[in-house]
C-alpha cells in the first residue's frame, strides 16, 4: 500500500522532504498557508552538506542558473576594513566534499525548489492551507485546515518554521528567549556599489558588539546584507518588520564607510528580534514529527540553518522508506539519526556569537592578534569540516528510539 504523507509548509525544508519523498515512490501533499508564493528573504549560504542533497534531487541545473561560483570567506575588522583571507568556497569544496559551496537569493532557491515538486505532481502543493489542528489515531493522522477541510494521512511533518502550529498542537509549547540581538536584511544591486565592494567572496566584517555579512546573490546581481547587532528594546520575531536605513545606520555607528555604503543602498531593510530556544529532546509524536526550524531553530551564525532543513528532509525520506511499514518507528529513526548534530549545530551557533562580537575587537592591534588566533586555519578547518563533510544521503540511519519521556507516558 502506498504510504500518504502529509507536509505542513512549504518552505526549504517541507520542499526538499515533499521531493525525496516523491522520488522514493510516496504519495505527497504539501499544505501552505500562503494564497500565493513568494519566498520572503534575502541572501542564504549553502554548503555541500546541503548542496549535495539538491544536485542529487537534479535541481544542480537550475542553481547554477540562479548563483555564481563564490570566490571564498574572507574576514573584515569593523574599523579599519582590514582583510584575512579564510578559505577557498568554489573548487576546494567540490574536491574536498563532492559538491558547491552556494550563495542564493532566498526566493531563487525556493523557485528551484518548487519548480521541481511542479514538474513531478503539479497537484502536491496546495495553497491556502493553513493547518490548525491535528489529531492521530492508531492507524493514521489528520490535519484540519483553516476553511474547515480535514485531510488524512499515514503521517504528518511538521514543516511549518520557528512558530510551528504542529509543534504546539503535538509536540511541545514554544519558549523564546530574546538573545540580546536584533538582525537587518535586505539585499542591494551590485551595480550601486563601489566596484571593489563587487566581488565574488563572501564578507564577514566583525566588531564588539555586532558583525555584518555579505555576499553576492541572484546570478550576481545583488548582494545579500544581514548585520546583527547586540541591541535591546525590540522584541518582535518577525521576517517581514521594515526598518528604516536611518535606524540602520545607528546601530553600526562608527564602522567602516563600506558597511555605511551598503546600509545606505538598502531600499526595504528588514528588522527581527533573533530569539533562542534551547534544543527539544523530542520532536516526534508517534506519526507526527517536525523538520527544519519547527524542530530545531537556531541562531545564523554557523549559516546552517538552511542546511539543516534540506538535511531533514533527505534523511526523513530514507528513514521512511526503510521503515515503510511502520511510519512511527520510521519517524523515531529519522530522530535518532539527527538529533544529536542538529542539537550541536544550534548551541555551536550561539556560542559563536561571542567570537564574532569580542570586544578584543575593539582596536586593530588587538583585533589581529584575536583574529589570528580564532580564525587560524586548524581551528577553522575544525569549526567547519565536520558541518560540510556530513552526507545525510548515506549517513547511516539510527535504530527507532523511543524518547524517555515519551516511553514512560
Amino acid at each position: 500500500m502506498q504510504r500518504k504523507i502529509i507536509i505542513a509548509g512549504a518552505g526549504l525544508g517541507g520542499l526538499t522532504a515533499a521531493l525525496s519523498l516523491i522520488d522514493r515512490g510516496f504519495d505527497v501533499q504539501v499544505l501552505e498557508q500562503a494564497k500565493e508564493l513568494g519566498a520572503v528573504g534575502a541572501g542564504i549560504q549553502l554548503s555541500a552538506n546541503a548542496t549535495r542533497v539538491l544536485y542529487g534531487l537534479g535541481l544542480g541545473p537550475g542553481l547554477e542558473a540562479v548563483t555564481i561560483k563564490p570566490g571564498g570567506k574572507c574576514i573584515r575588522l569593523w574599523s579599519t576594513g582590514q582583510e584575512w583571507k579564510l578559505f577557498d568556497l568554489g573548487g576546494e569544496s567540490v574536491e574536498r566534499h563532492g559538491a558547491p559551496y552556494m550563495m542564493l537569493y532566498r526566493p531563487d532557491l525556493h523557485k528551484v525548489l518548487v519548480d521541481g515538486l511542479r514538474q513531478r505532481r503539479p497537484d502536491a502543493l496546495l495553497l491556502d492551507a493553513k493547518v490548525i489542528d491535528v489529531a492521530q489515531s492508531a492507524d493514521g493522522v489528520s490535519v484540519l485546515l483553516a476553511d474547515g477541510r480535514s485531510l488524512r494521512a499515514d503521517a504528518v511533518i511538521g514543516a511549518d518554521g520557528v512558530h510551528s502550529i504542529v509543534r504546539a498542537k503535538m509536540i511541545a509549547e514554544d519558549k523564546p528567549q530574546f538573545s540580546g540581538c536584533i538582525a537587518w536584511r535586505g539585499v542591494i544591486p551590485i551595480e550601486s556599489l563601489p566596484e571593489s565592494m563587487q566581488g565574488t567572496s563572501g564578507v564577514n566584517w566583525v566588531g564588539p558588539g555586532a558583525h555584518v555579512i555579505h555576499y553576492p546573490v541572484h546570478s550576481g546581481k545583488l548582494v545579500g546584507f544581514t548585520g546583527i547587532v547586540e541591541k535591546q528594546g525590540w522584541y518582535r520575531e518577525s521576517w517581514t518588520e521594515t526598518g528604516s536605513v536611518q535606524e540602520c545606520l545607528e546601530d553600526f555607528k562608527g564602522w567602516h564607510g563600506d558597511i555605511h555604503a551598503l546600509i545606505r543602498q538598502l531600499a526595504n531593510p528588514l528588522r527581527w528580534a533573533m530569539m533562542v530556544r534551547d534544543p527539544l529532546p523530542n520532536w516526534t509524536n508517534n506519526r507526527v514529527t517536525l523538520l527544519g526550524d519547527a524542530a530545531h531553530p537556531t541562531l545564523p551564525f554557523l549559516a546552517q540553518g538552511a542546511a539543516m532543513a534540506i538535511e531533514d528532509g533527505c534523511v526523513l525520506a530514507r528513514a521512511i522508506e526503510a521503515y515503510a511499514d511502520d511510519i512511527p518507528s520510521a519517524l523515531l529513526s529519522y530522530q535518532a539519526t539527527r538529533i544529536e548534530r542538529t542539537t550541536k549545530i544550534v548551541l555551536g551557533s550561539a556560542a559563536n556569537t561571542k567570537r564574532f562580537h569580542s570586544t578584543e575587537l575593539a582596536d586593530a592591534v588587538g583585533a589581529a592578534a584575536y583574529i589570528a588566533r580564532e580564525w587560524e586555519e586548524t581551528k577553522v578547518r575544525a569549526r567547519y569540516e565536520w558541518l560540510f563533510s556530513y552526507k545525510p544521503e548515506s549517513v547511516p540511519l539510527a535504530a527507532p528510539i523511543r524518547p524517555v519521556a515519551m516511553a514512560e507516558a
